[in-house]
C-alpha cells in the first residue's frame, strides 16, 4: 500500500510536468504564429488569447542581471530607417547606441520574432516620414524668402530722400518734373541693373512694372516689413483716429460752397455729383451745403425767394433736382452756418464745416473749391478727420483778382495761399481745365456733366430735324450771371470792335447780377444790338429754338452753359482757351483765336445747320460718364474698393507687401505742419480782417443758433478745459 500510494504522486506529476512542457510549446507555437501575422488583419480571437497570455519570468533563459536600455530601444526601432533620416537630420544623430539589451541576453533578444517584425512594419510606412521631409523643406524655404529682401544701396536712398522731399523743393521753385527725373535717374537706372541681374540669375523681379513711384514705395516698404519695423503715424497724423469701416459701407461728404436757389456752378454742380455717387450701394452720400440768415438770402437768392427754415430750402433743392435728373436720388443734406460777403461775393463759412459730418461718417470727403473752403478755415483738418479728402477746382480766381486794384499783388498772396490750403487739406486736387491755378497734388479732368433734361432735349430736337422740321428758329445768344467777369467785357469788346463787320446781327442775353446796370449802361453808349434779359433757366422752352450759343469768357474754368448748349444740339462759338478744351473735340463747337476768326465763326455758325450727335458724344457729355471719370481721377474707385483695414499693398509672388504704415512720409509731415501753422494763423481775429475775411465769421452767430437749432458757440467750444 506504501509504495503504490507513494509511485502514484510521482506519476501524477510526471504527467503534469508533461503537460507543462506540452503546454509551453503549443504558447510558443502560438506566439510566434500570432506575430509573423499582419497586424491589420488580426482577429478578435487572437486579441482575446494576447490578453490572456501571462508570460512568466522562469521561461527566460537564467543569465546574469538583465539591464534595459531605453534609447537604445529607440535606436534598434529606426536603424532601418537611417537612410530616409539621414536627408532630413543630417549626420548629427543623437542617438548613438550599439545594442538593444546590456547583457548575455543580446543576440536572444536581436532575434526575438515580435520586434524583427514590428521593425519591418515600421520600415514599410514611410508616409509619415515623407510628410515630415515636406515639413521641414518648407520651413527652410520661408526662412530663405525672408532673407532674399536685398538691403536698400545709397542710389536708392538718394530717390527717395529726393522724392519725399518734392514739397520743399517745389517751395524753393523746383519743379516736379525735375524731381520726377532726378528720381528716374536714380532708382531707374539702379531698377535696371536688377532687373538685368535677375533675369541673367533666372529670377523673378521684386517690383513689377508699375509706377516708379509706386514701386520705389514698395521697395522701400518690403525692407522695412523684413526688419520687423511698422511707422504707426508721426508729430501731424493719428491714423487710429479716423473712420472705422466696420459696417464695410463708405461714407462719402460733399462740402461745396453755394446752394440753391443760386444757379452758380458750385451749387448746382455737388448737387448732381451727389445725386449720381449715390446711387452706388457702395457708399452713403451727404450733401453739405451753406445755410444764409435772411438777410443774406435776400441778397443772394434770385426773384427774392427766401426760406425760413433748412427743411424748407431741403425741399425746394430735391423738388428741383427730380424734375431734371428723373429719379429720386437717397442721399443726405446737411447745412452749415455762413455769410454771404458782398465785396467779394461769394459765401463763407462761419466757423468749423468739417464738425457738421459726424465721426461715424467721416471716411471720405470732397471739397468743391477747396481753396475757397479753407482760406478761413479754423477748425479740425480735413485730412486728419478724413480717410480721404478730394479737391475739385471750380473757379479761376487768380483770373477774377488781376481784375480788381492792386489785382497783381493780390493774385500774388492768393497764388500761394492757395498752394498752401491745397497741399495742407487735400489728399488729391481735380482740375476741370487747364484755366485754373497748378496746384500741388493736382490732374486735370473734366469730371462735370449736363442734366439728362438737356440730353433729352437735343434728343427731341435731333429727332424733329430728321423729320425734316427747322427746330432752329432764332439767331445767338448768350447766358450767364451778369459781372463783368463772366465774360461779358469780352463780348462787348468784340460787338463794338466789329459793329460794321457784324451788320444786322442780333443777340439776346439772358442774366442776372451785381453788374447788370453798368453792363447794360455800357452797351447802350456803345449802341451795339444786344437785348438784355432776366436770367432763367437754360432748360426753358423759350431758349430750345437759339441756334448759336456764344461764349467769348476767358475766366471760365470749365462753363456748364456751354455744355449744356452742345447736349440741346446747338452750335457753341468760343474762345481758344484752355477751359474750352473738353469741348473742341465735338463738331459744333467754334473756337476762335482773334477777334477776326470771332466774326468769321458767328457767320459760319448762323449759315450752316448742326451736325447730329452721335451716342458716344452724348455719354460724354452725361453725368455718367462725369462720374466714371470722377471716381478714376479721384482715386475714389481704389480707395471704396479697399477691404476693410486694408492699406496700399502689391501683391508679388503670392506675398502683399503693406505701403501705408511702414514708411514715415516727409509730406505727410509737411502738409500737417502747413495745417497747423494755418490752423493758428486762421484763430487770430485781427489777422483775418487784415487778410479780407468777414467779421465774426470764426464762428456762428445768435442768428444761426435760432435756424439751425445750434448750442451757443461758448457752449459748444468753451475757452477753457477742466
Amino acid at each position: 500500500m506504501a509504495s503504490h500510494s507513494h509511485s502514484q504522486p510521482s506519476n501524477t506529476f510526471t504527467s503534469i510536468s508533461h503537460r507543462w512542457r506540452e503546454d509551453l510549446r503549443l504558447i510558443r507555437d502560438r506566439a510566434n504564429s500570432f506575430t509573423t501575422r499582419n497586424l491589420p488583419s488580426t482577429t478578435f480571437d487572437d486579441v482575446d488569447f494576447v490578453k490572456n497570455l501571462r508570460p512568466k519570468l522562469s521561461e527566460f533563459p537564467k543569465r546574469t542581471s538583465i539591464r534595459m536600455n531605453l534609447s537604445a530601444i529607440r535606436d534598434a526601432i529606426v536603424s532601418e530607417v537611417e537612410e530616409d533620416m539621414d536627408g532630413i537630420l543630417g549626420n548629427n544623430k543623437r542617438f548613438n547606441c550599439s545594442e538593444f539589451w546590456k547583457g548575455d541576453e543580446q543576440q536572444w533578444c536581436k532575434d526575438w520574432e515580435p520586434i524583427r517584425v514590428f521593425k519591418k512594419q515600421f520600415k514599410k510606412n514611410t508616409q509619415f516620414l515623407d510628410k515630415l521631409k515636406l515639413s521641414l523643406k518648407s520651413m527652410c524655404n520661408e526662412t530663405e524668402d525672408s532673407k532674399e529682401v536685398r538691403p536698400l544701396d545709397v542710389s536708392e536712398l538718394l530717390a527717395y530722400f529726393v522724392r519725399q522731399s518734392g514739397p520743399f523743393l517745389d517751395q524753393l521753385g523746383v519743379k516736379r518734373d525735375i524731381c520726377n527725373k532726378i528720381v528716374e535717374g536714380l532708382y531707374g537706372r539702379r531698377k535696371n541693373q536688377r532687373q538685368l541681374h535677375s533675369f541673367s540669375g533666372g529670377e523673378s523681379s521684386v517690383l513689377g512694372d508699375g509706377n516708379l513711384n509706386d514701386e520705389l514705395d514698395l521697395r522701400i516698404a518690403s525692407v522695412l516689413q523684413s526688419t520687423g519695423h511698422r511707422y504707426d503715424g508721426g508729430f501731424w497724423t493719428d491714423h487710429h483716429a479716423k473712420h472705422d469701416l466696420s459696417d464695410n459701407q463708405r461714407h462719402v461728404a460733399i462740402v461745396t460752397t453755394a446752394s440753391l436757389p443760386w444757379m452758380t456752378g458750385t451749387s448746382v454742380n455737388p448737387l448732381f455729383r451727389a445725386a449720381y455717387l449715390s446711387q452706388s450701394l457702395k457708399q452713403k452720400v451727404t450733401l453739405l451745403i451753406p445755410w444764409l440768415c435772411r438777410s443774406d438770402q435776400e441778397q443772394v437768392y434770385p426773384n427774392n425767394l427766401t426760406f425760413l427754415s433748412p427743411e424748407e430750402q431741403e425741399v425746394y433743392i430735391r423738388n428741383w433736382l427730380e424734375e431734371r435728373i428723373g429719379f429720386e436720388a437717397e442721399f443726405k443734406i446737411s447745412f452749415y452756418p455762413a455769410k454771404f460777403s458782398k465785396e467779394r461775393r461769394s459765401i463763407m463759412a462761419a466757423g468749423d464745416a468739417s464738425k457738421y459730418i459726424p465721426a461715424r461718417d467721416a471716411d471720405i470727403a470732397i471739397l468743391e473749391e477747396p481753396e475757397h473752403l479753407n482760406w478761413y478755415h479754423h477748425g479740425k483738418c480735413w485730412t486728419k478727420k478724413f480717410n480721404h479728402v478730394v479737391g475739385i477746382v471750380h473757379t479761376n480766381y487768380l483770373e477774377y483778382i488781376k481784375r480788381e486794384k492792386n489785382g497783381a499783388l493780390q493774385a500774388f498772396f492768393v497764388k500761394h495761399i492757395n498752394n498752401w490750403v491745397t497741399r495742407a487739406y487735400c489728399h488729391k486736387v481735380l482740375r476741370l481745365s487747364a484755366a485754373t491755378q497748378d496746384l500741388p497734388k493736382s490732374v486735370i479732368c473734366n469730371v462735370h456733366g449736363v442734366s439728362p433734361k438737356f440730353l433729352k432735349i437735343g434728343e427731341e430736337i435731333d429727332a424733329d430735324r430728321e423729320l425734316g422740321q427747322k427746330p432752329f428758329t432764332k439767331g445767338a445768344y448768350f447766358l450767364g450771371k451778369m459781372v463783368w467777369a463772366k465774360g461779358y467785357k469780352e463780348l462787348i469788346h468784340l460787338l463794338a470792335k466789329h459793329k460794321n463787320d457784324l451788320d444786322g446781327f442780333k443777340i439776346d442775353v439772358f442774366g442776372n447780377g451785381e453788374d447788370a446796370n453798368e453792363v447794360q449802361s455800357t452797351a447802350k453808349t456803345l449802341d451795339l444790338n444786344i437785348n438784355f434779359q432776366k436770367g432763367r433757366d437754360h432748360a426753358e422752352d423759350s431758349l430750345h429754338g437759339y441756334k448759336v450759343f456764344i461764349n467769348p469768357s476767358v475766366s471760365d474754368v470749365l462753363c456748364t452753359a456751354t455744355a449744356e448748349a452742345l447736349a440741346m444740339g446747338k452750335f457753341v462759338v468760343c474762345a481758344d482757351h484752355p477751359s474750352n478744351e473738353f469741348f473742341r473735340s465735338f463738331p459744333n463747337c467754334l473756337t476762335y483765336n482773334t477777334s477776326e476768326e470771332f466774326v468769321a465763326k458767328v457767320k459760319e455758325a448762323l449759315e450752316n445747320e448742326p451736325r447730329l450727335l452721335t451716342p458716344e458724344q452724348r455719354y460724354q457729355l452725361s453725368w455718367d460718364a462725369a462720374t466714371q471719370r470722377f471716381m478714376k481721377y479721384s482715386e475714389l474707385d481704389r480707395v471704396v474698393n479697399i477691404e476693410k483695414g486694408a492699406t496700399k499693398s502689391n501683391k508679388n509672388n503670392g506675398k502683399l507687401i503693406a505701403n501705408s504704415l511702414s514708411v514715415p512720409s516727409l509730406t505727410e509731415l509737411v502738409d500737417g505742419g502747413l495745417a497747423f501753422a494755418h490752423n493758428c494763423l486762421t484763430g487770430n481775429e485781427f489777422l483775418r480782417l487784415c487778410t479780407g475775411a468777414i467779421p465774426g465769421t470764426r464762428d456762428y452767430n445768435k442768428q444761426h443758433c435760432e435756424d439751425l437749432q445750434l448750442l451757443p458757440p461758448q457752449v459748444e467750444n468753451p475757452p477753457y478745459v477742466w
